[in-house]
């Protein structure tokens, strides 16, 4: 065989295989970079759709924070104008006294600018009388107010006696100015105000198609015993798009649907307790265990509706600082003792059937019985809603033949809030465990007392309807995981 013709063939081959390698490398390289861009496109657009959610909303009733900016940014339209016109007065060489006198007193269209500063008092007061005072929503009024002011100027151009002007560049800027600031607040509210509080609204009445409106739509706008799909745990305006140097909290999709965080929580080693602060704890957990107690068998609770399991969800009305608390009933396929030491002793593996935490953590021991936990909640909604975290010291003990895991949270120095996260506060809350009359070792009825405050800001009907959803959840993710358990 000849050998040329060998060499030239096996050239000929790594010359393909190396082609084809660079082609399928070129690929990959170039799928990676598309999904990097989506990725990254979407982040983006999340973070700007928070952003116009929370400053379009309006919070128990109060002016929204983008209308807020614009009857701001008239009261500068106004100061700003009056200014100039003081500038343009002094330079003239008159005092405000001789100046009131001349283009006030003596008003006329050729001379004085005076008309320039009413132009402006003018747009304060009605843009204010209707888009604060009337709250409305039409963008005709501030259509007329700009048109008005610039068929104003205009004439003011040509009527202007130009010659006899001591400063005319300073007079050029209180007319262009006033232009301005005219334009940019009809600018402002039909391009910024308008469709950021429509889309708020939207969003809150579950109207909007987007595509997180489902999300709200179901249980906001159906019947209240409808109320089985989950919108989230917590709410709160977007998690801070800053990350520190040690931690950064991305969130990803684990396999069983849930969402977790990549930057888990690090516990610092933990000085011994001394004697006198173990006593403290265990004081007040005794306090929380017979306040738990109180609540659970208070006659003041509010029917609130009933799941297609058979769960009922109630509420009470609390002096502040509890305000408003929730409490779900339910039966459970698990003995009162299995469930407790499920609930209890095995929160570190709570993350795994339980959607709503990202995390959950033991961080101290206090005795046989009381402890200390971390639990952190996972973003929603695309990011909408931010992630909270709590750190609370739980005690479990028998009343009446049932098991009670009652729970309050308390301040922790050692773990200060993290980045990304809303250090929120529970109340006395709790989990009983209640067995059922001849099937003590099959059942249970479960009773959990929610009350929490999320420190974050939304609307009080919304927060209150997604914490009835969050008990709702709760039970369905509780009662997947005893169903695998006995697989």
């Amino acid at each position: 065989m000849d050998p040329d013709g060998r060499n030239e063939n096996i050239n000929e081959d790594e010359r393909r295989i190396r082609a084809t390698a660079e082609a399928l490398l070129t690929r990959s390289l170039q799928s990676q970079r598309s999904s990097f861009t989506q990725h990254s496109i979407n982040r983006i657009s999340d973070i700007v759709l928070s952003e116009d959610l929370i400053a379009g909303a309006r919070h128990q009733g109060r002016m929204s924070n983008v209308r807020r900016f614009f009857c701001l940014f008239i009261t500068f339209d106004l100061l700003f104008t009056c200014l100039m016109w003081l500038i343009c007065i002094m330079l003239a060489g008159d005092n405000v006294e001789t100046a009131f006198v001349k283009q006030v007193v003596h008003y006329n269209i050729k001379t004085s600018l005076f008309d320039i500063v009413m132009a402006a008092v003018c747009r304060f007061t009605v843009l204010l009388l209707f888009y604060a005072l009337l709250y409305i929503n039409h963008w005709i009024i501030i259509a007329l107010s700009t048109a008005a002011t610039c068929a104003f100027l205009i004439a003011k151009v040509f009527l202007f006696d130009w010659p006899s002007s001591v400063q005319p560049v300073f007079e050029v800027l209180l007319i262009l100015s006033s232009f301005v600031l005219a334009w940019s607040e009809a600018w402002f509210f039909d391009f910024r105000v308008i469709p950021q509080e429509m889309q708020a609204r939207d969003w809150l009445i579950g109207t909007a198609e987007s595509e997180r409106a489902p999300l709200l739509q179901q249980f906001l706008a159906g019947p209240r015993s409808h109320y089985t799909e989950s919108v989230a745990n917590f709410y709160s305006p977007m998690e801070s798009p800053e990350h520190s140097d040690t931690e950064e909290n991305e969130w990803y999709h684990n396999g069983s649907g849930g969402v977790r965080s990549s930057a888990n929580l690090i516990v610092p080693i933990l000085p011994k307790l001394s004697s006198q602060k173990v006593e403290e704890y265990q004081a007040i957990a005794s306090t929380t265990l017979n306040r738990a107690w109180e609540l659970i068998d208070s006659p003041n609770w509010t029917f609130e509706l009933e799941t297609d399991n058979g769960d009922t969800v109630s509420s009470m009305h609390l002096p502040k600082p509890d305000g408003k608390i929730m409490k779900i009933t339910g039966i459970i396929n698990l003995s009162a003792q299995e469930l407790l030491d499920e609930l209890f002793q095995n929160i570190e593996q709570s993350i795994k059937w339980n959607k709503q935490l990202a995390e959950s953590r033991k961080i101290l021991a206090i005795d046989d019985g009381i402890d200390i936990v971390y639990q952190a909640t996972v973003p929603a909604g695309g990011g909408i809603v931010g992630a909270r975290d709590f750190i609370m010291l739980r005690c479990c003990n028998e009343r009446n033949s049932s098991l009670i895991s009652a729970c309050i949270s308390i301040p922790f120095a050692d773990i200060p809030p993290r980045k990304n996260f809303v250090r929120g506060e529970n109340g006395v809350g709790c989990l009983m465990m209640e067995p059922i009359e001849g099937e003590e070792n099959q059942r249970c009825r479960l009773t959990w007392l929610l009350n929490t405050n999320l420190k974050g800001w939304l609307p009080t009907r919304l927060i209150d309807s997604s914490l009835s959803n969050a008990l709702v959840d709760f039970m369905k993710h509780l009662r997947n995981h005893v169903h695998r358990m006995k697989e």
